[in-house]
């Protein structure tokens, strides 16, 4: 990002933040003058993220401060999570006020809640997934009588791998049967599953994407991005609940600020950017990820603002086609509002919603 950006992100930040000021000025109670104006600022916001280089921005932004730094007098509480499902959970529940999560877990909680729970308020990353195998599969046809493992069921990898074989002529069940044994296991199960034979190969994200092929002599069959348009497709967004973002308009503003601040520092110091989230990983996990499958999961993702909303309802509709979503009216899911705000301050490109 060049100077002339950063400094109109400063400048938009400052904005934001002398407006907010102003709006919670004249109450000495600034969580109950927030919650009746809709313009102040809350005391604390909750982040839920996953210690997976997929939420590099995630990662980075808290490892280098960059959240606290945009979020001022507003605590910063992260919280992580190892599965979307959970998160969603969370979010629903209100335990955490924002999210970074996978698009078809995102769709879930928006179903579920008949629209009211959330809003997708910035993309985060692209790409990074696939299905890799073991030597002698080299098309769908060949999978016929085999086993292949997803995260869980229902997750965005899980979808992916069940619409693929569908248009393959493969047909599977979600109990493990037809065509194809489709076992949903964790990726730490998928990994020592496939270097011991019991699978014959995996749909998953990175790092284990890359992972399953410098140390387990898996080939990649499907590079994910070759099925989307322009070999882009949501794997990571960052959302946020109704009434957080109701309530707080201009702490949402200020987590977008520490937000673009993440996604802009990974792309101007990219091998910096590498060692901050292995060594947050390292922090959540004692188990940093080696320095050559963190180097290749990092070239195979890409880090943006853009939520490529046209990939999320494409995800649905394929959800759906599967049995794993009863067809759900996503109008309304994204309010990219803020976001876009900030982007034309800074002399950024903004990012659409897909909407007609």
């Amino acid at each position: 990002m060049s100077s002339r950006t950063l400094r109109a992100l400063a400048l938009a930040s400052a904005a934001v933040v002398a407006t907010t000021a102003l709006a919670a000025c004249g109450s000495d109670d600034e969580t109950t003058a927030a919650a009746g104006s809709g313009s102040g600022e809350a005391s604390t916001i909750k982040l839920g993220y996953f210690p997976n280089i997929t939420h590099a921005p995630a990662l980075v932004g808290v490892n280098k401060g960059l959240f606290a730094e945009k979020l001022g007098t507003t605590k910063l509480e992260a919280t992580t999570f190892n599965a979307g499902p959970a998160a969603i959970e969370a979010l629903l529940s209100g335990a955490i006020d924002a999210t970074y999560i996978g698009p078809n877990p995102a769709i879930n909680g928006w179903s579920k809640s008949k629209g009211e729970a959330l809003k997708i308020i910035a993309g985060s990353t692209s790409g990074g997934a696939g299905l890799v195998v073991r030597e002698g599969i080299n098309s769908a046809a060949d999978l016929n009588g085999k086993k292949i493992a997803t995260p869980q069921l229902g997750n965005t990898q899980d979808v992916a791998l069940r619409a693929w074989l569908k248009s393959n002529g493969l047909n599977v069940d979600t109990s493990g049967g037809g065509d194809v044994s489709v076992l949903p296991q964790d990726n730490a199960t998928a990994v020592q599953a496939f270097a011991q034979g019991t699978i014959d190969g995996a749909w998953v994200p990175e790092p284990n994407y890359s992972k399953l092929i410098l140390e387990s002599k898996a080939k990649a069959l499907v590079d994910e991005k070759t099925l989307w348009p322009n070999q882009e497709f949501v794997t990571t967004h960052l959302i946020v609940s109704q009434k957080f973002l109701k309530e707080y308009p201009g702490t949402v503003k200020k987590l977008l600020e520490g937000h673009i601040a993440a996604v802009s520092y990974i792309k101007d110091n990219n091998a910096d950017a590498q060692k901050a989230a292995n060594a947050q990983i390292e922090t959540l996990t004692s188990k940093p990820l080696k320095d050559e499958i963190l180097t290749a999961a990092f070239a195979n993702l890409k880090f943006t603002y853009d939520p490529i909303a046209s990939s999320l309802f494409t995800s649905a509709k394929n959800a759906e086609s599967v049995g794993l979503l009863d067809p759900v009216d996503l109008k309304g899911i994204y309010d990219l509002g803020p976001l876009n705000e900030l982007l034309k301050a800074a002399g950024q490109p903004e990012v659409s919603d897909g909407a007609a």
